[in-house]
């Protein structure tokens, strides 16, 4: 199943995340693809808030701590940046199979530096700029 949708706004962006938790029942993992400043953290703000794991404000990169945690009532959020990880060694490093064995959502950043994570009932999004604040979103499972 292929979805796409345009956001206008990093708001609109926000509330389409909110709309993704509806989607995504744990475990999960989802690939999230897209250049720097894509919008990448903006749809995990609004996929958090959805699993009521986190508020939207509270949401932040992962880029230097790799790995942030959001407990919430429905599942626990992973928001994982793997744009400093290099090496397999590195990853493993990380524990991902521990997180999405315990049932969580994991939303990977820069996950296609490592192909074998995504296996075929994973999720993945694609996110590019359209315009001055427009992202065009492609969901693929």
């Amino acid at each position: 199943m292929t979805r796409e949708i345009t956001t206008h706004s990093a708001e609109e962006t926000i509330a389409f995340g909110r709309t993704l938790a509806e989607l995504l029942s744990p475990p999960k993992l989802v690939l999230l693809r897209g250049d720097l400043g894509a919008g990448k953290t903006t749809l995990v703000k609004g996929i958090a808030a959805g699993f009521e794991a986190a508020e939207e404000e509270d949401v932040t990169s992962p880029t230097f701590t790799l790995v942030h945690e959001y407990r919430g009532p429905r599942a626990n959020v992973y928001h994982i940046d793997l744009y400093r990880v290099d090496t397999l060694r590195e990853l493993e490093t990380l524990g991902l199979d521990d997180l999405r064995a315990e049932g969580g959502i994991l939303l990977i950043e820069w996950g296609e530096k490592f192909p074998r994570l995504l296996s075929e009932r994973d999720v993945e999004i694609s996110l590019e700029r359209d315009g001055e604040s427009g992202r065009r979103i492609r969901i693929t499972s």
